[in-house]
């Protein structure tokens, strides 16, 4: 894809025009769809999976129904929750090639990364191994020795990220520092049950969810730079009425309510994978199947 020209001067000072390549300057054209199914897209993401990053592991007991807490909840693969899972086209593990762009267009080279929400390794691995230093907090334990494992396999012992076991409520309180970028993906509400921990937001009523989410996302955005940027990657989900939330908007109006405006929208489209086999259930209920994420940018 070819972009505007870029001005450059021959050896006797002549300006010389040359054409130049979105890819070249930006690794993804800057535009607001941004389609993991291209092949440059899926080349990058191989590039990083090849790594060795398995985002899944210690994620396990809450999509497969492997183990007490998963059987109590009901979380098999016929579960309610597992059928929605379905209907939103993901489990959570997050794509590095997006991690890659996201951080190249909003972050400063070198900077500090702060994610309330860390769940898997990936943006921790991609961003230390792109040389930002990341802060990634996760109330689980499995899923932080399960992260910081894989960064040891995979990273330089300088390189490894600081990742946090707690409630990013709590957590926040006694973070000292300010960062460059608050970059995350946060639970979506209970439609995966993380843990049975207390203070876990995804085993809230959702109008309690938002409450705490938005607190979360208050703190984070004080420790952010002024004049910097925060994202969410994040898709609407349904209700037991089989309604949509209305999450996306609740995110905005989330950041907004702590004075940080609403900057960039763009839509993740994801491989169609299982959508195709989806499709004839759910539009049984005219439901359309989901085969995109948001991706919210805000400013300070």
């Amino acid at each position: 894809m070819i972009s505007e020209t870029a001005q450059d001067k021959d050896l006797f000072g002549n300006e010389i025009e040359k054409k130049t390549i979105l890819r070249d300057r930006f690794i993804e054209p800057p535009f607001t769809i941004l389609d993991s199914k291209q092949g440059n897209w899926q080349r990058r993401k191989r590039i990083w999976k090849d790594l060795g990053m398995r985002s899944e592991v210690g994620r396990e007991t809450t999509t497969k129904g492997s183990n007490s807490f998963a059987s109590k909840h009901g979380l098999t693969h016929q579960s309610e929750s597992t059928q929605k899972i379905m209907e939103i086209g993901t489990i959570s593990i997050f794509d590095p090639a997006l991690c890659e762009v996201l951080y190249t267009w909003f972050c400063i080279e070198g900077g500090k990364i702060l994610d309330p929400f860390a769940g898997g390794s990936v943006r921790g691995i991609v961003a230390e191994y792109l040389g930002y230093k990341y802060t990634g907090i996760d109330i689980r334990k499995a899923q932080i020795d399960s992260n910081i494992e894989q960064g040891i396999e995979i990273l330089e012992s300088n390189q490894q990220p600081n990742w946090i076991i707690g409630d990013a409520n709590k957590v926040l309180d006694t973070i000292d520092e300010e960062f460059d970028f608050v970059f995350s993906c946060p639970p979506y509400g209970d439609l995966e049950v993380y843990s049975d921990l207390e203070d876990d937001i995804s085993n809230m009523e959702y109008s309690k969810f938002l409450e705490s989410y938005t607190e979360i996302i208050d703190k984070s955005c004080k420790l952010l730079k002024k004049g910097s940027y925060a994202c969410f990657v994040i898709g609407d989900f349904r209700d037991k009425k089989g309604n949509y939330r209305g999450f996306v908007a609740d995110t905005i109006k989330a950041f907004q309510n702590c004075g940080i405006p609403f900057y960039n929208d763009a839509v993740y489209v994801q491989p169609t994978g299982s959508a195709s086999m989806r499709a004839n259930g759910q539009m049984r209920n005219q439901k359309l199947v989901k085969i995109h994420q948001n991706v919210l940018v805000f400013r300070k």
